[in-house]
Formats: structure tokens, C-alpha cells, sequence
């Protein structure tokens, strides 16, 4: 984090368009090094790295710095985040200073959770005096997590092949994690499709789901089909699986992902809506479904903490009612026997108990089925109970949260 004149001018102007919040954050990033392509790698790691700072911890830093200016802010992360002196700041040097000194009296709690006020609220209600570790614990930088494909290759030798910076992941029987983040893009297992980036969390979705050899299954909301590509690990290839999203753009990417890990029973098919003709022609005839519902992705503001300032109450209200409708789609599918996963990366009750609560209540037909003991027949050593939480602070995943369903009767 070498504060050049350069790289501080870059950073202040790429966090102006990160801040007006227009589209997602790693979009406008991605956008404005499109425009910069002079830039090279440690220049775009600085930016990148102290932008997301900024917005990890924007509360904070307003008040750090007196003020919400892009260059201010900049200032008061390279400061109080990355432990860089007045001196290293040069004209910056006496703001950097009165940053360092101190914020003054003691802040309100949302402002030293860097959550918005409404969210922290809403945290503290569902979750009481755990509240505090799950907004510290959404304040850091996520890991860098792969999926070694186990139908092609052992994790042992994916490790050997990372070297000392990469270590198995705690649950997932086929998590890697590395200590630093390379651009793995490149990496010989990754072009040779023996590796994906997925967070652990999601990940052990799939292990929920565990779908077996020929048999169908559908992936209902796959957008760009990671958890696609773990469902079809698990099956080596024999059945079919049901790659379904509305998004025609995010399904296009799975195709060329597919194709390097050496899949082919996967069908993508864009869906018009939850009531799409096709989804009604398979309904009664699927033995696996996952539901991984769009939701306000609060469980991974690690990696998108432009998340937090970008939705409100209201957008989530809109979105436990998109989840229900999508939910009872998908469910339609499911013959009897078969299983029914519905999962969010989201941390708020309204998207994810109230949801799977409302289903179960209104659907008799199906059994609700212990996440605990579907991941203990995988052999995954995680407690948990009925449902499944994964806390950052706790599992050092994304936050998820995941029901099971079987249905029992037509």
C-alpha cells in the first residue's frame, strides 16, 4: 500500500464512482480500470484495495474524517485500516494526522458497525448482543476459496500443486483456501478446470442438496452456475442437471466453465419467469432442486460492501416476496421423495427463517429434513441443527443460511 501521488489521485477518482452507488461496485471498478488501462497491477490493487476499504467501513471513516469528500475518506482508511503514518502521506499529511488523533466522543453503535442505521436495528432485534460480532466479523476481507473438482482430481493433489500458501478448508471435503490471492485465473488447475473460485459456504449447498449418479436435478436460480459445477462434481456426470436462471447473460458464462471442467449433462434454459412453460413441464418430475434465491446479499459484504448503502427495508420486503414466489416454482418441480434446498447468502430473518416458515406452513406435502444430519451422511463435521447459519465471525465463510425439504406425497 504505497501511497504514490499516482496511485492517491486514481484511488480518490475510482472511489468518486464506487460512492454515487449507480450500479454494483466491482462493476464500476472494473469500469473505470477499462478507462485507465495504463494502470498496472500494484496501481489497480491499490485502488481496489483502499476503495473497499472505504466502503467496508464508511460509518467509521465519515467520522474519522470529518466529512463524507472521496479524497477524506481515502485518507482516514490508509490511516486507520492500513496503519499508514502521516509522514507516508505527504500533502495529505495533516489531515492524516487529525485522523489519527482520535473521532472524539464515543460514536453511536451503527456508526462503529458501519452498518446503516436501519440494518443495524434490524440486526440487533434478530440477533440481540451477537449483533456486535457478526458486524465485525462483515468488516473484513474475504479468503480467497477454491472448489477442487473431485471428479477430476484428489484435493491432496490440488494442495501440493498451490504450494505453502493454500490449506483445506475446515468443512467442505472439497474447500481450498489461500492465504494470499494470485490471479488464480491463470493457474495451470484452474485453465485445466480442476479448480473454481467458490466460497466454502456455498459450496456446502451442494452437499446439502447431494445429488446422486443419474439422477435430475435443477439448479433454479444458477446464474453463472458455480454451484451448477459443484452439483455435477457430485453426480460424476451421469444424470441431468437443470442449469435455470431469468438472466440469459449470467447463464452464458457457465458454458465455457462447463466445457474446461469436462461437463456436458448440464442444460442451461432462460427462464421467462417462476411460471415459465418448461419449468411446468418438468413439474412432479426432479429429484433434487436447489433454490439459491436472489436476495440482498448481506452475508457477503465482505466481498460486496457496497451491498449495505445500495438496499434498504423496503428492497428487502421486495425481495422476501420475489423469494416466496420463487420458492413455490421451484417446489413444483420436486417429485415425491425427491429433496428441496432453499438458500440465501442473506443474514436477515425476513429473507430467510420467514421465508422457509411460510413454505412449510403452507405446504403439507413436504417434510422439512435436519441440514445437521444431511451434512453428517456427507461426512462434513459442522453442528448445526434444522437449518444451517454460516457466520464469517464463526466459520470464516460468507454468511449463508439454507432449509431442506423433502416432499413426501404428491
Amino acid at each position: 500500500m504505497t501511497p504514490t501521488p499516482f496511485r492517491l489521485a486514481h484511488a480518490e477518482a475510482a472511489l468518486g464512482d464506487l460512492l454515487a452507488f449507480g450500479r454494483p461496485a466491482d462493476q464500476a471498478l472494473s469500469a473505470y480500470f477499462r478507462r485507465h488501462r495504463g494502470l498496472g497491477q500494484h496501481d489497480r490493487a491499490f485502488v481496489a484495495e483502499a476503495a473497499y476499504a472505504v466502503l467496508r467501513r464508511r460509518r467509521s471513516l465519515e467520522a474519522a474524517a470529518g466529512g463524507a469528500a472521496p479524497r477524506a475518506l481515502l485518507v482516514a482508511a490508509l490511516v486507520r485500516v492500513f496503519g499508514l503514518s502521516a509522514r507516508a502521506l505527504g500533502e495529505d499529511a495533516g489531515l492524516a494526522a487529525r485522523v489519527k488523533g482520535g473521532v472524539g466522543p464515543a460514536l453511536p453503535d451503527a456508526v462503529r458497525a458501519d452498518l446503516p442505521d436501519w440494518l443495524w436495528q434490524r440486526l440487533v432485534a434478530e440477533l440481540g448482543a451477537e449483533a456486535a460480532a457478526i458486524a465485525q466479523g462483515l468488516l473484513g476481507a474475504a479468503p480467497l476459496d477454491l472448489r477442487v473438482n473431485l471428479a477430476n482430481i484428489p484435493r491432496e493433489q490440488a494442495l501440493a500443486a498451490l504450494g505453502a500458501q493454500a490449506a483445506p478448508t475446515p468443512w467442505s471435503p472439497a474447500g481450498i483456501r489461500l492465504r494470499d490471492k494470485p490471479a488464480i485465473n491463470r493457474h495451470r488447475l484452474f485453465l485445466e478446470g480442476a479448480i473454481e473460485v467458490q466460497d466454502e459456504g456455498s459450496q456446502l449447498l451442494a452437499y446439502l442438496l447431494a445429488p446422486r449418479r443419474g439422477e435430475m436435478v435443477a439448479d433454479f436460480c444458477a446464474g453463472a452456475g458455480g454451484k451448477t459445477l459443484a452439483l455435477a462434481m457430485l453426480m460424476h456426470g451421469a444424470g441431468r442437471i437443470y442449469a435455470m436462471d431469468v438472466s440469459q447473460s449470467r447463464l452464458r458464462q457457465l458454458a465455457p466453465r462447463a466445457a474446461r471442467a469436462g461437463i456436458s449433462n448440464v442444460h442451461p434454459i432462460v427462464l421467462a419467469g417462476e411460471d415459465d412453460i418448461r419449468v411446468r413441464r418438468l413439474a412432479g418430475k426432479l429429484d433434487r432442486v436447489l433454490v439459491d434465491a436472489p436476495c440482498s446479499g448481506f452475508g457477503t459484504l465482505r466481498r460486496n460492501p457496497d451491498l449495505k448503502w445500495r438496499h434498504d427495508a423496503a428492497a428487502v420486503a421486495q425481495l422476501a416476496a420475489k423469494q416466496t414466489r420463487i420458492l413455490e416454482a421451484a417446489a413444483r418441480l420436486v417429485k415425491p421423495g425427491g429433496r428441496l434446498v432453499y438458500a440465501t447468502c442473506s443474514i436477515l430473518q425476513e429473507e430467510d427463517e420467514a421465508v422457509a416458515d411460510a413454505f412449510a406452513a403452507a405446504h403439507a406435502e413436504f417434510r422439512e429434513l435436519s441440514c445437521g444430519e444431511l451434512l453428517a451422511a456427507q461426512r462434513i463435521p459442522l453442528a448445526a441443527g434444522t437449518r444451517l447459519r454460516l457466520w464469517p465471525h464463526l466459520h470464516g465463510t460468507d454468511g449463508f443460511f439454507a432449509a431442506a425439504f423433502e416432499r413426501v406425497r404428491a
